[in-house]
């Protein structure tokens, strides 16, 4: 009788912990996800100020300035609105914005029509290495969306509600090649 009353307060506390660490991952997950997109927003922030730097610079022809600071004004003013008041999703004016500096690269001899003014190598290795910069954080934050998308589809996770009120993250697609391909 007392082995039963033992085995019956010990498995309830096994499964009291387990209950307890796997609202911990998912709450962990969650506050990951935060932190991704944090540094994804950040990265893209980046990317667009130095897409301003570029078409300001003089290096580039006046249509390929005024094409770069258009999509990188309608990314930043995506950015600042909030999802509801935004006139164009976000996704797509950074998949715009990607789509002017990959004309913009594209351009035949654009490399060596800049070879030699003053700054140029620097400013288009800067952009080449915030793009990076924005596929790296879109690819973390990705991994963390579905990691997290992963814990809370699970049975127990989703009948006990282990995610409480938290809302199910989004991915973020975009273009983001500078690279035709």
């Amino acid at each position: 009788m007392v082995t039963d009353i033992i085995l019956v307060i010990a498995a309830a506390l096994f499964v009291g912990v387990y209950v307890s660490w796997r609202a911990g991952r998912i709450d962990r997950l969650h506050a990951r996800v935060a932190i991704a997109r944090a540094a994804l927003d950040t990265a893209l922030l980046r990317r667009s100020s130095i897409a301003f730097e570029l078409a300001s610079s003089g290096l580039l022809d006046p249509a390929t300035s005024l094409l770069l600071v258009g999509a990188a004004s309608t990314a930043r003013t995506a950015a600042a609105a909030g999802p509801e008041d935004q006139a164009q999703p976000r996704d797509l004016a950074e998949s715009d914005l990607t789509r002017a500096l990959r004309a913009a690269f594209s351009q035949p001899d654009f490399r060596t029509s800049l070879a030699g003014k003053e700054g140029a190598d620097e400013l288009l290795a800067e952009v080449e290495a915030a793009a990076h910069q924005v596929f790296l954080a879109r690819k973390f934050y990705n991994d963390a969306v579905s990691e997290t998308r992963d814990a809370r589809r699970r049975p127990l996770a989703r009948v006990l509600r282990l995610a409480g009120k938290a809302g199910m993250p989004e991915y973020f697609e975009m273009d983001d090649s500078l690279t035709a391909e």
